[in-house]
């Protein structure tokens, strides 16, 4: 199966500083790709590299290639890429509470970028809007139309942002912690419906979250980053039961178990370098109670095995 989006050893800079290493990821259609990492680790800039969006913040592509169904982006003028963004790709962002505009109707918002990209008259437009609220089980879909954003909850905001990425009638969604801010029972909500659209639409979803609980229940498979260097990635299956990178091991330990005491919840000493200051060779080692002399020293090669998982590591014990 070709891939529909294709990040190819990728890395991007801002400036001087290089804040991706060497990336490589692939999404095939139908398929949920979970980024995860902490902040810092480079989550939101594979997102904008894949949707190329990096000008905005003053990064570029500095090497490899991202394309999307076969097609290199860097090929792409301004005017292409505007058309791609909405049509063909869909984003779901980060915060809903500031995602939209203030002084805009819900409906209106909606009604843009089907009118744009797919050449509704207002009508029709306004009619694809409602449907789309509809099947994202928002009651009064009418009456949402006209609202005001100030006027909606969180979750509905972010409900919103979704139907606002669905309208071009995308085959990939790219979607940002996309439960940011939101409280428990919203986030579950919002990743049922996310999940709900793969299976029933057949898009792909790149889902870029820090919640390895998330990554667990819907992803297909999850590709760990850590300071800007790809660290495992693989099938969610095997990955979640023989993780084989250190930081992967530490992700996973950190979610909440069922009938974990209170006060044993477990947590990764110290934070993400600077891109300024990253570390020599494996950039975990100085959190990383496994380290060697060659985790300081020397940068870990890619290791694949048969089941399609990889990770960049020296440990022999863990080696795939």
């Amino acid at each position: 199966m070709s891939a529909l989006l294709e990040l190819q050893n990728i890395s991007v800079s801002i400036g001087s500083a290089q804040l991706l290493d060497g990336v490589s990821l692939r999404l095939e259609r139908g398929q949920t790709l979970g980024l995860v990492g902490e902040s810092g680790s480079g989550k939101s800039l594979t997102a904008m590299a894949a949707m190329g969006l990096l000008p905005l913040i003053g990064g570029h592509v500095s090497d490899g290639s991202v394309r999307f169904d076969g097609q290199d982006l860097a090929s792409l003028n301004d005017t292409q890429r505007r058309a791609l963004r909405g049509r063909r790709i869909g984003f779901v962002t980060q915060n809903p509470m500031t995602a939209l505009d203030p002084v805009q109707r819900i409906g209106a918002q909606i009604d843009v970028v089907s009118r744009l990209h797919l050449g509704l008259t207002k009508q029709a437009a306004r009619a694809r809007t409602i449907d789309l609220l509809t099947q994202l089980r928002i009651p009064e879909a009418q009456a949402v139309a006209e609202a005001w954003p100030h006027q909606l909850s969180g979750g509905m905001k972010q409900r919103i942002v979704i139907a606002m990425a669905l309208t071009g009638d995308p085959e990939l969604i790219i979607a940002d912690e996309p439960t940011t801010a939101l409280d428990v029972t919203v986030q579950a909500q919002i990743i049922q419906i996310l999940a709900g659209l793969v299976r029933e639409k057949g898009v792909a979803l790149l889902l870029i979250t820090h919640d390895m609980g998330v990554v667990a229940q819907i992803c297909d498979r999850v590709a760990v980053l850590y300071a800007g260097r790809l660290a495992e990635e693989g099938p969610v299956a095997p990955i979640f039961a023989a993780p084989q990178h250190p930081y992967t091991t530490a992700l996973i330990n950190c979610i909440p178990q069922e009938g974990m005491a209170r006060g044993t919840l477990r947590g990764i000493p110290g934070a993400v370098p600077s891109a300024r200051q990253y570390p020599s060779g494996c950039r975990f080692h100085p959190r990383c109670t496994r380290a060697t002399a060659d985790c300081a020293a020397l940068t870990p090669p890619l290791i694949t095995r048969g089941d399609g998982q990889a990770a960049c590591l020296h440990l022999p014990e863990v080696a795939l």
